[in-house]
């Protein structure tokens, strides 16, 4: 039976009600530290090592969970995922040493976020539109952002009446009931519905041929394989751009709220940070997701990068002269710029390796990037340890942002296939030719 809308937006309903659990529960963690430390004592770098060695975890399997998507299709892959969180955040409170936190809250839940978040969605989602990709992706991965304004709220106030293990267990409870059931809907590719991507119609056989976006038909015609992409500098890279990306994203999410309660705000104010990053995150993400169409994946990427790096700056300035000036700097730069990286994260691999085995190479590249969310608050817990101060760690991701930047510039997704918004570049270069 055919809906009266294309079934791509059901795709973008569905990944956005799953970004918006999946990756708060994950994100959950900034608010469990806390009273984690209070409670066990343990030294900070043990503690956020958990969350980080989940980022080893699920960088691990992440390979395996691209090749699980080639071969079985976002179904699979999301119920997977739906599984290992759920009964990571089920066992959580049943921590008493260090190993029992990096078990549930490390492998089970990052192995399980590998699924549900960025990377598991970015296997399959961009395959639904080839126009409106970016805008798109924009209006799925913004589902962060209403999850962080409802369910961080909700489980802050849950461990203030309660404690860290009550909330943890509800949102387990919430991961399993409401996710499990809606990504059956899920499909690969608007082709196993009979459909083309954007909705559009089969074009007539007298139409006019569409011009193409493809700018290098020597690498776009190559039948990309895990194993030729290994021997491209281009996928190393993309690989050096998601390692440092991720390494800058993570650093600040896990270790921003016990920073702010340190330099002498308020855990309400440490709590609103967290949560209005995320929100700025919903019209960035569409809006840089919207541009990206436009302009181009690299300028989008390089854009988020510049955000993380004002980001730290704040945070650096932050320690000599609190205020809430620096607050809203800090907060804005990284909501409204820097998440909106992962409105093009999907498409910058796709752009390059399309095709049959992607999921496999974008696996291997997040591989490495999660390697860099893992040492992102895991470097920066121990720089904290080591010398007593966040700046060294905070001046570390800044550079970071740059290196990241300039990494995606020179894989050059814009190379091989252009963005709508470019393609007015290949009609004029066939108007002059002809």
């Amino acid at each position: 039976m055919r809906l009266p809308f294309y079934y791509g937006w059901v795709i973008v309903a569905v990944t956005f009600v799953t970004m918006a659990i999946g990756v708060n529960a994950r994100t959950a963690f900034s608010l469990f530290y806390p009273p984690i430390l209070a409670e066990f004592g343990w030294d900070r770098g043990v503690t956020a090592g958990a969350f980080s060695f989940g980022f080893v975890a699920s960088g691990i399997v992440s390979p395996l969970i691209g090749r699980l998507m080639d071969r079985a299709g976002p179904r699979a892959v999301m119920e997977l995922g739906v599984v290992l969180m759920a009964g990571g955040l089920l066992l959580a409170p049943l921590t008493s040493q260090p190993w029992h936190l990096y078990l549930t809250i490390g492998v089970m839940v990052g192995a399980g976020s590998v699924c549900l978040g960025y990377s598991g969605q970015s296997l399959f989602l961009p395959n639904w539109f080839i126009r409106r990709r970016g805008l798109a992706i924009g209006i799925a991965f913004a589902g962060v952002g209403i999850g962080s304004m409802t369910l961080l709220p909700w489980v802050q106030h849950m461990i203030a009446q309660t404690n860290w293990r009550t909330a943890c267990t509800a949102m387990g409870l919430v991961v399993l009931i409401v996710l499990a059931p809606i990504n059956l809907l899920l499909r690969k590719k608007p082709e196993e519905l009979g459909l083309r991507p954007d909705g559009d119609a089969a074009p007539l056989a007298s139409a006019a041929k569409p011009i193409s976006n493809i700018v290098d038909p020597a690498w776009a015609g190559i039948d990309w394989t895990l194993s030729r992409a290994l021997r491209t500098s281009r996928f190393w890279w993309l690989a050096l751009g998601y390692f440092f990306g991720l390494y800058v994203w993570y650093a600040v999410q896990v270790h921003q709220t016990k920073y702010l309660l340190e330099i002498g705000f308020s855990s309400n104010v440490a709590v609103w940070a967290l949560g209005a990053v995320s929100l700025l995150g919903i019209p960035g993400q569409i809006a840089l997701g919207h541009l990206s169409d436009r302009l181009g994946r690299e300028a989008v990427w390089a854009l988020g990068c510049l955000g993380f790096a004002i980001c730290f700056a704040a945070l650096i300035a932050l320690k000599a002269a609190p205020s809430l000036v620096l607050i809203y700097v800090m907060v804005a730069t990284q909501g409204a710029l820097g998440y909106g990286i992962t409105s093009v994260m999907g498409a910058v691999a796709l752009e390059i390796f399309q095709g049959a085995h992607f999921g496999s190479i974008f696996g291997t590249v997040m591989l490495i990037g999660l390697c860099g969310g893992a040492a992102g608050p895991w470097v920066t817990g121990v720089l904290y340890d080591l010398t007593g101060s966040y700046t060294p760690g905070f001046a570390i991701a800044l550079v970071g942002g740059f290196v990241s930047a300039a990494a995606i510039w020179i894989a050059a997704p814009r190379k091989v296939r252009l963005v709508a918004g470019q393609l007015h570049r290949l009609k004029t270069a066939a108007g002059a030719a002809a």
